[in-house]
C-alpha cells in the first residue's frame, strides 16, 4: 500500500496530465492509448520530433493525428505525406470525417483540393517540389507527418524522402512513421543530426497476436509447435526455431518435408542409370510431392469453414489475381448473403455511373461486378483506380471477404484482414525469380488481424513441393529488416540545390544525407580494422628485421623474382596452348601426328576434323588402335605432322579389323620416314617473346644472391614474417581503398553530375568562384522524374516544335512510359511525320546523354519508350478506350495510370520558366485531350 505522500504525488501527476493537450486529444479517441503511442505523443508535446517504428496495424498513425491536433491548437499548418496517391486519398477521407472538408486539403500531382487548408494531405513528391519552388504554402507550417518513411529504401523513389527531410525548415517538427526496422536507432540518430531533437520510439508488440500456419492439402497446420501465438513468443524465439528453443517448428511439418525428400530420392534412383541425375535444361526437374495442393477456391472455402475470412491472398502476378477470381466464380463460390449482394450491387453501380458505357467492357466491369457481388475481388495496379477504391471500401465494410492481391496492397493501404495467405515464397523481380525477404514477409503478413475486431490474426503459407518448414519459420521469426538509403543526387535535385544554395553549400548539404551517414558509420568500422592491422604490420616488420641488411628490400627482390617466374610460366603456357590450337586447325584427314604429352601422347592418324566448334577437336586413331578425340587441353604443345596416308572413305571405326589395318598402315609410314621422338634430338618448343623475361629472371636471381641478407642463417624465418607482412599489407590497402570509396561518396557523385551538366551549359561559373544555373538549367528545375534531363534536352533541341496537341501528348508518353523488360527497344512506325521527327530527336539526345553519363561514371538515363505512343495518340484524338488499346497488351488500369503521368509531365512543362507561349498552350490543350472519359473520372475519384 502506497504512503500518503506517494498518493499525493500520483494525484498531482494525474491533475497535471489532465491539463496537457495530449489528455484532451486522448479523450477524442475511442480507445486507450498504447504505451508507445503515449511516449511518442508526449515527446511531440515537448516540442521534439519523433521516429515511431512499429508493426503494421499497431496504430502509428495516432501519433501523426496528434501532430495535426497540435498544429490546430497552436494556429499552425500540418502536412501529412504518403508514398502513394491511394494512401493520400484514404487519409484525406479520414481527416475530412474528423475536421470537415473546409479544414483539410489534398495534393497528389493531378488532384488539387483546398491546397491552402490548415492540414493538407499529399504525396511526398509534391512536398519535395514545394520545397524547391519555395511555395507560399509552406508559410506557417508547423508539423510534417511522413507516413511509411521506411519507403526511403526504395531504389526508384526513396531519395525523395531524404530530400524532404534535409530541406524542411528547421522549425518544422517532423513525425516519421515507419514499419519495424532493425536499425531504427541509426535512422533516428541521423534525424537527430539533420533535424535537431528527435526521439526514437520502437514497439515490436502487435495489438492483435499473429498465428503462423502452413496449409498442407486441405489441412491448416500450425507452423510452430506451441500453444502461444508467435507474437507472444517473440522473446523465446530469439534463440532460434530449431530443437532446443521453447517454440520449435511443428514436428508434423518436418516429418512431411522429410517424407517428401525420401520420395524425391526414390524417384531419382528409379530412373535409368544412364540418365540418373540429369535434367534437361529447358524443363528443370520438379520436386515430387504426395500432397495435392488445394485449388484457390478450395483454399477460400476451407478458410470460410474455419471462420478465417475475410482473407487477403497475395499472388505476385496481376494475371494470377484475375485468374483466381475467375476460378472462384467458375467453382460456384458464394461468400455473401442476399441482403449483402443487394448492397454491393447498388454501391458498385453507383461507383460506375459516370464511366462511359462503351468503356465498361474493356475495363472488365461485368466480371469485376459479378465477383464483388459474390464477395470476391482482385486488387492490383492494373485495375482502374476507381475499381480498387470500391474493393477497398467494400472489404473494409466486411462485404468482400476474399481479395487476391499483388504486394503493392501491403504498402499502407488500410485493408486489414483476419487472415493473410501467401501462395508462394518467391516472386519475379523483373529479372529473375527470387525468394521474398524476411522484411517483405513481415510487411505482407502484417495485414492479418483487425484491431478492435479480431482477437487474433492468421498468416497461412500454402505448401509447395520442396517446402522447407524451417526456412518458413526463419522468415516468420526475423520480424525486422534494416533500412538502407537509396539516395543519390539526380540532375533535377542538383540544379535546384545549386540555384538555392550555390555549388559549395549544396555539396555540404548532400553530405548530410542518410546515405552518407550510413557510409560514414561503415567507415568507422573499417577504420578500426585498419588500425588493428597497422599494429600487426609493425609487429611483423620488427620480426623480420635482419642484422645483415635491409630485409624489406631482400623480400621485395624475392617477391619480384617469384612474380617474374610465375609470369614466365603463364606466358609459356599461353603460347603453348595457342600453338597447340593453331597446329590442330592445320590438320587434315590422313595426317599422321606426334602428340606431345597429355592423355593421348604418342602417334595417331587424323580420321576427321570438326570445323563447327570454337576450338578444333579432331577424331584420331592411335597407334594402339583406339578411337579418340583430341583438343588443345589434351596437349602440352603443338602437334607435328610426320607423314600422310590415305584413309579409305569407307573406313568403319567400329570394325576391329579396319582399325587394325589402318594402324598397321600408320606404323609402316612411320617406319619409312623414321621420325625422331621428342627428347631424341628434336628441339623443345620455345614460346616467342620469352627471352626478355628469362633475362630479367637471371638478373633478379643474381641480385638476390648478392644481397647481404641472402647469407643470413635466419633468412627463411625472416622470409616467413615477410610473407605475412606482405599479405596483410595488401588486405589493409584494400580496406583503405574501401574507406576512400565510401568517404564523400554522395558529394563525389554530385561533382560528377555537375561536371556533366556543365558540358550542356546548364551551369555558369563566375570570376568570384560562384556557380549558378543558366537559363536552360533553370528549365530543368521544374522537371521531375526519371528522365528529367532528357526532357529538358528535348525541349532545348526543338523536339516539340512541329507537334500539335495530340502529338504532344503522344510524344510526352515516350518520356514517362516504362515498358516491361521484354518490350523495351521496340521501334514502331509513328502516327505522323512530325512525331517521327520528335522521336528521332529524343533518341539522338538520349544516345549522346548516355555516352556522357558513361564518361562521367553516372547511372544511365532510360531511353524513350514508344509502347504508349499509339494508344495515347488515339486517345488524345478522341477515340474510344477499346480502340486506343486495340493491338496492345496494356491493361485499362495501366493505361489510365500512365495517362495521369502524361498529364503530370504536361503540367510540369506548363510551369517551366520562359517556355514558348505556343508550346504552353499546346500542353494545356493536350491535358484537356487526355483528361477525358475514364481518365477524367479516375482523377476525380482520387
Amino acid at each position: 500500500m502506497s504512503s500518503p505522500s506517494e498518493r499525493y504525488r500520483e494525484a498531482k501527476a494525474r491533475t497535471e496530465h489532465r491539463k496537457t493537450r495530449l489528455y484532451a486529444f486522448s479523450q477524442t479517441l475511442g480507445f486507450e492509448m498504447d504505451p508507445f503511442q503515449r511516449e511518442a505523443c508526449e515527446a511531440l508535446e515537448r516540442g521534439r520530433g519523433v521516429l515511431v517504428a512499429a508493426p503494421t496495424g499497431a496504430g502509428k498513425t495516432v501519433v501523426g493525428e496528434f501532430a495535426i491536433y497540435l498544429a490546430f491548437q497552436r494556429g499552425l499548418k500540418a502536412f501529412y505525406t504518403t508514398p502513394i496517391k491511394a494512401l493520400s486519398n484514404q487519409k484525406y477521407t479520414e481527416l475530412v470525417q474528423v475536421y470537415g472538408p473546409d479544414r483539410v486539403g489534398l495534393l497528389t500531382g493531378d488532384v488539387s483540393v483546398n491546397p491552402h487548408a490548415d492540414v493538407v494531405v499529399m504525396t511526398t513528391e509534391v512536398l519535395r517540389n514545394m520545397l524547391y519552388a519555395n511555395s507560399d504554402t509552406l508559410l506557417e507550417l508547423g508539423y510534417v507527418v511522413m507516413d511509411e518513411v521506411h519507403y526511403l529504401a526504395d531504389r526508384f523513389r526513396g531519395a525523395v524522402w531524404e530530400e524532404v527531410i534535409i530541406h524542411l525548415p528547421s522549425e518544422v517538427r517532423l513525425v516519421s512513421l515507419s514499419a519495424t526496422v532493425s536499425n531504427a536507432e541509426e535512422f533516428g540518430a541521423w534525424l537527430d543530426t539533420v533535424r535537431g531533437d528527435t526521439d526514437v520510439v520502437v514497439s515490436e508488440h502487435r495489438p492483435v497476436p499473429l498465428w503462423q500456419h502452413v496449409m498442407v492439402g486441405p489441412d491448416i497446420l500450425d507452423l510452430f509447435a506451441s500453444d502461444i501465438a508467435f507474437d507472444e513468443a517473440v522473446p523465446a524465439l530469439s534463440s532460434g526455431t530449431g530443437a532446443g528453443s521453447r517454440y520449435e517448428v511443428n514436428p508434423e511439418l518436418l516429418e512431411l518435408a522429410y517424407s517428401e525428400q525420401k520420395l524425391n530420392r526414390a524417384s531419382n534412383w528409379g530412373r535409368p542409370a544412364g540418365r540418373r541425375g540429369k535434367r534437361p535444361p529447358s524443363r528443370p526437374q520438379q520436386p515430387v510431392s504426395r500432397i495435392r495442393r488445394a485449388s484457390r477456391p478450395e483454399v477460400i472455402a476451407r478458410l470460410d469453414k474455419e471462420g478465417l475470412l475475410p482473407a487477403i491472398t497475395f499472388i505476385f502476378s496481376r494475371n494470377g489475381c484475375d485468374a483466381a477470381v475467375r476460378q472462384c466464380l467458375d467453382a460456384g463460390l458464394w461468400l455473401t448473403t442476399e441482403r449483402e449482394r443487394e448492397i454491393i450491387a447498388r454501391r458498385v453501380d453507383e461507383a460506375a455511373r459516370e464511366i462511359p458505357e462503351e468503356d465498361l467492357a474493356v475495363l472488365g466491369f461485368w466480371l469485376w461486378r459479378e465477383g464483388l457481388i459474390r464477395g470476391i475481388a482482385a486488387h492490383h495496379a492494373g485495375m482502374l483506380p476507381t475499381f480498387k477504391e470500391v474493393v477497398e471500401k467494400l472489404f473494409a465494410d466486411g462485404l468482400v471477404r476474399a481479395v487476391f492481391a499483388t504486394e503493392t496492397l501491403a504498402l499502407g493501404v488500410n485493408m486489414p484482414a483476419r487472415t493473410v495467405v501467401l501462395e508462394k515464397l518467391d516472386k519475379f523481380n523483373g529479372e529473375s525469380h527470387v525468394n521474398i525477404t524476411a522484411g517483405e514477409y513481415t510487411q505482407l503478413t502484417g495485414r492479418a488481424g483487425r484491431r478492435g475486431i479480431d482477437v487474433e490474426g492468421h498468416a497461412v503459407v500454402l505448401w509447395q513441393p520442396g517446402t522447407d518448414p524451417a526456412a518458413v519459420a526463419g522468415l516468420a521469426s526475423r520480424r525486422t529488416y534494416p533500412l538502407n538509403s537509396s539516395f543519390r543526387p539526380t540532375y533535377n535535385m542538383s540544379v535546384n540545390l545549386i540555384a538555392q544554395f550555390g555549388r559549395i553549400r549544396a555539396r555540404e548539404i548532400l553530405e548530410t544525407s542518410f546515405a552518407q551517414f550510413q557510409a560514414d558509420r561503415s567507415v568507422v568500422g573499417l577504420a578500426k580494422q585498419v588500425r588493428s592491422r597497422e599494429e600487426s604490420l609493425a609487429g611483423y616488420a620488427k620480426a623480420m628485421t635482419c642484422h645483415l641488411g635491409d630485409f624489406t628490400e631482400y623480400a621485395r627482390l624475392r617477391r619480384e623474382l617469384k612474380d617474374a617466374e610465375n609470369q614466365s610460366a603463364k606466358s609459356r603456357s599461353r603460347h603453348l596452348r595457342s600453338a597447340a590450337v593453331a597446329s590442330l586447325e592445320r590438320l587434315r584427314r590422313g595426317d599422321i601426328i606426334d602428340v606431345p604429352g597429355g592423355r593421348n601422347e604418342g602417334y595417331a592418324v587424323i580420321l576427321a576434323v570438326d570445323p563447327s566448334g570454337h576450338e578444333p577437336r579432331p577424331t584420331v586413331l592411335t597407334i594402339d588402335k583406339q578411337i579418340r578425340r583430341i583438343s588443345a587441353q589434351d596437349l602440352d604443345g603443338p602437334v607435328e605432322v610426320l607423314s600422310t596416308i590415305r584413309v579409305p572413305k569407307s573406313f568403319n571405326g567400329r570394325s576391329p579389323k579396319e582399325r587394325r589395318d589402318l594402324a598397321s598402315s600408320v606404323r609402316n609410314a612411320l617406319h619409312e620416314n623414321r621420325p625422331p621422338r621428342r627428347g631424341s634430338g628434336r628441339q623443345e618448343f620455345e614460346a616467342p617473346g620469352t627471352e626478355g623475361q628469362e633475362r630479367r629472371i637471371v638478373e633478379l636471381r643474381r641480385k638476390l644472391k648478392s644481397h647481404p641478407c641472402h647469407g643470413c642463417s635466419d633468412r627463411e624465418d625472416h622470409a616467413r614474417w615477410s610473407e605475412r607482412w606482405w599479405k596483410l599489407r595488401k588486405e589493409t590497402d584494400q580496406l583503405m581503398g574501401q574507406i576512400q570509396g565510401r568517404t564523400n561518396t554522395i558529394a563525389k557523385t554530385f561533382d560528377r553530375v555537375c561536371d556533366l551538366l556543365d558540358t550542356y551549359g546548364y551551369l555558369q561559373a563566375h570570376p568570384d568562384g560562384r556557380v549558378t544555373i543558366s537559363e536552360s538549367g533553370n528549365r530543368l528545375r521544374r522537371i521531375y522524374g526519371d528522365r528529367d534531363l532528357l526532357v529538358a534536352l528535348c525541349l532545348q533541341a526543338g523536339a516539340f516544335d512541329d507537334l500539335d496537341a495530340a502529338e504532344v501528348a503522344a510524344f510526352v508518353s515516350s518520356l514517362v512510359f516504362q515498358a516491361k523488360r521484354e518490350e523495351t527497344g521496340i521501334r514502331p512506325k509513328m502516327p505522323s511525320v512530325s512525331l517521327e521527327t520528335a522521336v528521332d530527336i529524343a533518341v539522338r539526345e538520349w544516345s549522346v546523354l548516355n555516352d556522357r553519363e558513361e564518361q562521367h561514371k553516372l547511372p544511365l538515363s532510360g531511353e524513350p519508350e514508344l509502347g504508349l505512343v499509339w494508344p495515347m495518340y488515339k486517345w488524345a484524338q478522341g477515340r474510344s478506350l477499346l480502340t486506343a488499346l486495340q493491338g496492345t497488351e496494356l491493361a485499362a488500369g495501366d493505361f489510365v495510370r500512365w495517362a495521369k503521368q502524361v498529364i503530370d509531365l504536361l503540367d510540369q512543362l506548363v510551369k517551366v520558366p520562359d517556355m514558348d507561349p505556343h508550346l504552353v498552350a499546346l500542353c494545356r490543350q493536350a491535358i484537356t485531350l487526355v483528361r477525358r472519359g475514364v481518365v477524367a473520372y479516375s482523377v476525380v475519384s482520387e
